[in-house]
């Protein structure tokens, strides 16, 4: 019976110095592991981070500006008035309204990609991704003074918003970001060269299919992003203003 005890003794004594060994192996498996991607999972999560704040920049709030341009109509004025004057809840269903709509496009998109229509699935979930960013931005807009009368939204929010601009701040800082900032300035150069080589070329084309001159005014005031705050006016010729010597423009 002792023969039998101690034999027990030494077995679970050997069981415990193996899992020892075992939990420091793995410890040091996963620190030398750990230690060789840190480096490359942070830089992609840069990556990761800079699309994001690019997506802001590009596409939150330029989506969420063409949506308030549809304001100008008065169905859609009346909608927003009446969105903005939700309570909270049902501003909190109002902005997820639109995800939970475009849940079956997505649908579509899968099965038009299993069914082998790659061009079509790509292009209907981009089309659903945009529609559904611009709606939520507005929403957004309009429905945040409700949904910070909800105590936990407005917690996370005001967590979350401290958080995301520190990590912003670094983002802004790291290479990704500025190379971005790069590529973003060389793209809005050559997108207005390309504008200003084509506009003589879309004027002569609609005066000959029309007979109609373009006219390139100043109407609007210049913003971020446009070609030079430019209006585009279509005036007939026999409308053109004339000078006060009584010939044309």
């Amino acid at each position: 019976m002792k023969d039998l005890a101690a034999a027990l003794k030494r077995v679970l004594a050997a069981i415990w110095r193996g899992s020892v060994i075992a939990l420091w192996a793995a410890r040091e498996i996963v620190l030398t592991a750990w230690a060789m991607i840190r480096g490359p999972l942070i830089a992609a999560l840069q990556v990761v981070t800079a699309l994001i704040i690019l997506f802001e920049e590009w596409g939150w709030r330029p989506l969420s500006d063409l949506i308030a341009r549809l304001a100008k109509f008065a169905p859609i004025a009346a909608a927003e008035r009446l969105i903005a004057r939700l309570p909270p809840y049902a501003a909190l269903a109002a902005l997820a309204l639109p995800t939970t709509l475009l849940v079956p496009l997505k649908f579509v998109a899968v099965w038009l990609l299993a069914n082998g229509h790659f061009l079509s699935a790509t292009l209907l979930f981009i089309g659903a991704k945009i529609a559904s960013t611009a709606v939520i931005a507005r929403l957004f807009i309009l429905t945040k003074p409700s949904l910070m009368q909800i105590g936990w939204f407005a917690s996370a929010y005001n967590w979350l918003m401290p958080w995301k601009d520190a990590l912003f701040a670094q983002i802004r800082a790291s290479w990704v970001w500025r190379y971005g900032r790069v590529v973003k300035a060389r793209t809005k150069q050559a997108v207005a060269k390309l504008w200003a080589q084509t506009r003589p070329q879309i004027a002569a084309f609609w005066l000959r299919l029309t007979g109609r001159e373009l006219r390139w005014g100043k109407a609007l005031p210049k913003r971020a992003g446009s070609f030079e705050g430019e209006s585009l006016r279509i005036m007939p010729a026999a409308a053109r203003p004339r000078r006060e010597d009584g010939s044309g423009s």
